[in-house]
């Protein structure tokens, strides 16, 4: 859609909140999760469709002005949660069943929970896949994203358009805040522990391009992992990103490109 959202972060940390209050009213701590998963997907998206009405809407063709705008939104959101849930770190409580490890023997072993975010993860992408791909919605969103007049003058609503990306976008976010939880603790700054990983992987991958971010996503993972492994933290990241400029200079468009009329 052409926006750089620097809120993304904060609608991440919405979904973990959202968690946290769920949990304070609901006893067991696995069914609060599965109604999470669907709450804060909602209210995420809310949230997203209400920043695109009352701002985004307005810069579409101004993507720098997007960043400042959406980088103040999430320090204006930031501030909330620390006025509403305070400023020290929350923690939820994770199901008896994702607390536990499986072992794979040589002594590798997975946490239950690990994998259950990677399986959501998966889901996640299997489900968008399949609304851009097969769904009259995911042609309208193709369409608009490939070029916006066009898709206009052929009668599509890209107004309507733009607020349901943003609403699955951010909902998705909301998504990932619920399993985040299960991993560490919650608070008003969580966001931006992973709002800079995101943006490497969508400029990697190819700015519009899923299959790009998640091929883009794996390996920067597994590759910072197995630095980590030899290394420490701080060198990995720094290692990762050396990795990915000199990937840049090689290739500055992303792995993948996106396919218009234009570039035909």
């Amino acid at each position: 859609m052409g926006v750089i959202n620097m809120a993304h972060g904060e609608f991440i940390m919405a979904g973990a909140y959202t968690t946290y209050v769920l949990q304070k009213s609901i006893s067991s701590a696995g069914v609060s999760l599965l109604v999470a998963l669907p709450v804060a997907f909602l209210v995420a998206g809310a949230m997203g469709v209400l920043l695109e009405w009352l701002l985004i809407r307005r810069l579409y063709v101004r993507p720098l002005d997007t960043l400042l705008v959406t980088w103040g939104v999430s320090l204006m959101l930031q501030q909330l949660a620390r006025d509403i849930f305070g400023a020290p770190n929350v923690q939820t409580t994770a199901p008896d069943l994702l607390t536990g490890n499986i072992s794979l023997g040589g002594g590798i072993t997975f946490a239950n929970s690990r994998l259950f975010i990677l399986g959501l993860a998966l889901l996640s992408v299997l489900a968008l896949t399949v609304i851009l791909r097969f769904t009259p919605l995911g042609r309208r969103i193709r369409a608009v994203v490939q070029n916006r007049d066009l898709a206009e003058v052929s009668g599509i609503a890209t107004g309507q358009v733009d607020r349901l990306t943003f609403f699955i976008g951010s909902g998705l976010a909301g998504v990932a805040g619920v399993a985040l939880t299960l991993v560490g603790p919650i608070g008003p700054t969580m966001g931006t522990n992973y709002i800079v990983d995101a943006f490497l992987v969508v400029v990697v991958g190819g700015i519009g391009r899923l299959k790009g971010s998640v091929i883009t996503a794996f390996a920067l993972g597994v590759l910072q992992s197995v630095l980590e492994y030899s290394t420490t933290v701080s060198v990995a990241k720094v290692m990762v990103l050396v990795a990915i400029v000199a990937f840049l200079q090689w290739r500055p468009q992303g792995l993948y490109t996106l396919r218009t009329r234009s570039l035909a």
